[in-house]
């Protein structure tokens, strides 16, 4: 096989090897994202029912107020009563306490609705928190098993690197210009296999001329219907043989 087509075809398959790294690095990633996501949002949702919390006690300290106000008025009508001269003067006092007794219940029943609200909200913080403790200590051992997983991941790649630094420097800078002009869009498929006598890059059939090119190898074969780079898989060079 051609010389400058080995290398090509040699580099083609160690820059397969780098991109294989980011999955790699994605996927070790993604546990330890997705705890720390989770510990965000037990966090938000603490902050949320915080500051629902002092809404809720703000009601009831409104009602609170409003309570001490009807009580204090139902003190002074009673008070009044024994200022009382006329009829009139005493059915509209009445009706006052009446109206005064119903605000109380309901500003009692709002209080106690109130308080069960923040109970509520309460427990719901404690829950949390024990489960944000726990995924704060669990972080932890995850950020060391992502760091120790990452750094095995950098060495792998820095040796790939090496490879591929060592490879190009050995290349003909013209194939070089031309291999990665045809990678700038064909990304990991630069340089494909030919099987039954199509394009593994875009599966379509080649003609003989070119196909009889690939066999031989001598040359940098392309695809005339995508500019792929073209060599004989080795399955295919077995049946020929």
């Amino acid at each position: 096989m051609n010389k400058h087509l080995e290398q090509l075809i040699e580099l083609s398959i160690v820059d397969k090897e780098i991109d294989a790294f980011e999955p790699q690095i994605e996927e070790a990633n993604y546990k330890y994202e997705t705890a720390l996501a989770t510990s965000d949002t037990a966090s938000l949702e603490i902050e949320i029912l915080e500051e629902e919390i002092k809404e809720e006690k703000l009601k009831k300290q409104k009602n609170e107020l409003h309570l001490a106000e009807l009580s204090a008025k139902l003190e002074e009508n009673s008070k009044k009563s024994a200022e009382i001269k006329t009829e009139r003067e005493m059915k509209s006092l009445q009706l006052e306490e009446e109206i005064a007794k119903e605000q109380i219940t309901f500003a009692n029943e709002e209080i106690e609705r109130l308080e069960r609200i923040i109970a509520s909200k309460e427990e719901s913080i404690g829950i949390l928190r024990t489960k944000l403790e726990e995924l704060s200590s669990g972080l932890n051992d995850i950020k060391e098993e992502l760091d120790k997983k990452l750094a095995a991941i950098d060495v792998e790649r820095t040796k790939v690197f090496a490879k591929k630094e060592k490879l190009i420097a050995n290349m003909n800078q013209k194939g070089l210009s031309f291999y990665q002009k045809i990678r700038r869009w064909a990304k990991n498929t630069t340089a494909v296999t030919v099987r039954k006598q199509a394009c593994m890059g875009c599966f379509m059939k080649i003609n003989d001329k070119i196909y009889a090119e690939v066999i031989k190898g001598e040359e940098i074969a392309t695809c005339p219907h995508c500019g792929r780079i073209l060599y004989l898989d080795k399955e295919e060079t077995v049946q020929e043989a």
